[in-house]
């Protein structure tokens, strides 16, 4: 019977770490550039199975990992001239004032008070040759990356990738920092779309469908737990001769 509580308990606790998982990706739907969270689960192997648990198994965690899946959403036309999407792989390229990088798919950039193309944050969007500044002009940029100002060329934006994307580190919302080490190199392949944003790869109707999934198993879990409970309780008063 400890086995069964066990196996129910160990069921649940991956179905509430999913749930939140999937209120996230829904929290940030409306979020240009977001990319959404998965999970891979583990399962008992029959040796797990078939011992009795200890304290240790007990507390193993079921969620085996938590990935990000950085396949490209949908481009909306926004005709803003500070709006730019990436056709293609990469991330545009951030800068804090001290200097840190960060990428980002999101390409909904302003201009701040001093000229330069900005981020939510306070993060400026960096080119080849440094913080990208385009003053009070009119912006035009080519699908090269090629930063016109008044119809003459300030700077290019261009797109950067990483060997190994799952290394990058989540910061909340569509925003990623870049582990110390991690080689930034050019994407395979990229094109610029002025006036576009890569809308959240969310599908709201499937993450609602999962959520509802993932519930029923979290409530036939937590009824399978209690039933046994109530088991093993009237077990005990039988034995200790209260029954």
């Amino acid at each position: 019977m400890l086995k069964g509580i066990h196996t129910s308990a160990s069921g649940m606790i991956p179905r509430a770490r999913k749930q939140e998982l999937i209120a996230n990706n829904i929290a940030n739907v409306a979020s240009p550039g977001y990319k959404k969270d998965m999970m891979f689960t583990k399962e008992l192997s029959r040796a797990e199975q078939k011992r009795t648990p200890t304290k240790s198994s007990w507390e193993k965690p079921m969620v085996d990992q938590v990935y990000t899946d950085y396949s490209s959403g949908t481009f909306n036309h926004t005709g803003n001239p500070l709006n730019i999407a990436i056709d293609g792989d990469g991330f545009f390229q951030l800068q804090d004032d001290q200097g840190n990088i960060y990428l980002t798919r999101s390409g909904n950039f302003t201009v701040d008070n001093q000229g330069f193309m900005a981020f939510p944050g306070g993060y400026r969007l960096i080119g080849e040759g440094g913080p990208v500044q385009v003053g009070e002009g009119k912006v035009t940029i080519d699908p090269s990356g090629e930063v016109s100002v008044d119809g003459f060329s300030t700077d290019r934006i261009v797109p950067v990738d990483v060997p190994d994307q799952s290394a990058l580190e989540k910061l909340g919302g569509a925003l990623f920092g870049v582990p110390p080490g991690q080689e930034l190199i050019p994407p395979l392949r990229a094109e610029l779309q002025q006036g576009y944003l890569e809308a959240a790869n969310v599908d709201v109707v499937g993450e609602m469908v999962d959520m509802i999934i993932t519930y029923r198993e979290y409530e036939a879990n937590a009824r399978s737990l209690q039933s046994q409970d109530q088991s093993l309780d009237h077990l005990f008063r039988r034995v200790a001769g209260n029954e």
